[in-house]
């Protein structure tokens, strides 16, 4: 139900709006008791012309829908809004394996997707937790999750390169990064979990080739998905038949997406700069915000009060603007 009342029991108290409405019709239809004496007929008849129009009708609506919203208020409302998603840790986990200098993406992978990711932070909520791991045969994180996004930003410039690809690494060590979570042990057995609640986390992990070193990435999927962290996966560059300057194999798009889907995320594929940059733009606006269910009470009681003016101000300068 989009919209909900704390107090509903006061919603019965709209019965005032159509009563109201009946009054309005019986006073616009009652005959005058007695003649009006007016000793100005120029602006007695032009008052009445006034009045004849449809705009006369327009403080009685203002008023009915003030009345409405004020009583609306009264019974509390509570509806869902878009928030930041300040509860939420994200952790960028990039590939930064030598393939990453191939520039079928211009002016290389590894260019576009450091400005990709620089473009995600910056669109992020200021309050929203953020951080970064790279991986290449081996993963390590760069930057824990912060709301210093400065920090972050700093750190994808400063970006180098590491031989060959561990994508399951890259995985498992974004996860232990971010809070609430643990890195399994060398015999792959899950160490205690931190008491109480997990506070939501998300992984947005960008590779361009095939895992060939470190854990599977399907095993390390499901170890993400048993610490209830959302995967999103984004495959970046060409075919291979482009005919442009590569550097490795094909890329392994079918693992992607089953890390995806296995976690509850979505996979994106991307073959140019500026298909990149949608990409994160997207998701930033994804992962970075959230709807929460708040109290709408001061909302509605502004809309009322601002109703109610507008009726009065009509009601002066246009009902009845003799003497204006």
């Amino acid at each position: 139900m989009p919209v909900s009342f704390l107090w509903p029991a006061l919603l019965w108290g709209l019965l005032l709006v159509p009563a109201a409405l009946g009054v309005y019709v019986w006073a616009l239809r009652r005959p005058p008791r007695a003649p009006l004496a007016f000793p100005d007929g120029s602006r007695l008849a032009a008052s009445a012309t006034a009045g004849r129009r449809w705009t006369r009708h327009l403080p009685a609506a203002f008023f009915l829908f003030g009345l409405a919203a004020a009583l609306a208020a009264a019974a509390r409302p509570v509806a869902p809004l878009p928030m930041p998603a300040d509860q939420s840790a994200i952790m960028l986990s990039m590939d930064v394996s030598g393939s990453m200098r191939s520039q079928d993406i211009a002016p290389s992978r590894m260019e576009a997707s450091k400005a990709a990711a620089k473009a995600f932070v910056e669109a992020l909520p200021p309050r929203v937790r953020v951080g970064l791991t790279t991986f290449g045969g081996f993963a390590q994180v760069v930057v824990p999750p912060v709301t210093d996004h400065q920090r972050v930003l700093d750190a994808v410039d400063g970006l180098g390169f590491i031989r060959r690809t561990a994508i399951g690494e890259g995985l498992i060590e974004a996860v232990a990064g971010l809070p609430g979570r643990v890195r399994p042990a060398p015999d792959g057995t899950m160490p205690a979990q931190p008491p109480g609640p997990r506070p939501p986390a998300v992984v947005i992990l960008l590779s361009d080739g095939v895992s060939n070193a470190g854990i599977d990435p399907l095993e390390a999927a499901q170890l993400a998905k048993a610490q209830e962290v959302t995967v999103y996966t984004v495959g970046v560059g060409q075919p291979m038949s482009s005919g442009t300057w590569t550097i490795g194999g094909p890329m392994d798009e079918e693992t992607l997406k089953e890390i995806a889907d296995v976690t509850g995320g979505r996979y994106f594929h991307a073959t140019s700069a500026a298909g990149l940059h949608d990409v994160y733009r997207r998701l930033a606006r994804t992962v970075g915000w959230e709807r929460r269910r708040e109290e709408v009470s001061g909302m509605a009681a502004g809309l009322g009060a601002l109703a109610l003016i507008a009726a009065l101000a009509l009601g002066r300068l246009v009902v009845h603007p003799i003497g204006v």
